[in-house]
């Protein structure tokens, strides 16, 4: 899988990418650079550091029905037939149960990007 940007990151933790950055300079994450030089975060690192930077935050209120969280996968349960997908986005963490075929089919993994949608009480997840 391939590992993300500080600006990626950002986006996905809903931050700035000054602040990303701070967070690497400080430790809290760990980065490394790729063949091009750029400083990139391994996806199950960031997928575990958004669980991390969410604990203690608030979240901010959304008013639409049909809302679009992008974020990142960090937890994915699969029974036999269904599946629990958890989704970061940002402040937000949002659980999706759906059928485990769904998620084989969206190839979902801890650390990919996805968008989870709410719309009244459903959450559909879109791989992005």
């Amino acid at each position: 899988m391939q590992p993300y940007t500080i600006g990626q990151a950002a986006r996905l933790l809903g931050v700035s990418p000054d602040t990303a950055r701070r967070w690497a300079d400080a430790g809290r994450v760990a980065t490394h650079r790729d063949e091009s030089g750029r400083r990139v975060i391994d996806a199950r690192s960031l997928a575990a550091f958004s669980v991390e930077v969410a604990q203690g935050e608030e979240a901010a209120p959304y008013t639409s029905a049909r809302n679009a969280f992008p974020g990142i996968v960090t937890a994915i349960k699969l029974g036999d037939v269904a599946a629990q997908v958890t989704i970061q986005a940002g402040p937000h963490r949002l659980v999706s149960l759906l059928t485990r075929e769904a998620v084989e089919d969206l190839g979902l993994e801890v650390g990919m990007r996805a968008t989870a949608r709410v719309k009244s009480t459903s959450v559909h997840i879109d791989r992005t």
